[in-house]
């Protein structure tokens, strides 16, 4: 996973929580709380497949 795309979905993570603020739905709280995690995994595994 490149830069931009990393910080691309720290937006989506923001904009998500800026929802659940708006809302109060806890919904979008844990979406975006899984969609962070789901954004660190992604990141972490594709960096550990890199090799050079």
């Amino acid at each position: 996973m490149g830069a931009v795309a990393f910080f691309a979905g720290l937006l989506l993570f923001v904009m998500g929580m800026g929802k659940w603020q708006e809302t109060g739905s806890p919904y979008w709280l844990w979406g975006s709380v899984a969609f962070l995690v789901l954004l660190v995994v992604m990141s972490l595994v594709s960096r550990g497949g890199r090799k050079g």
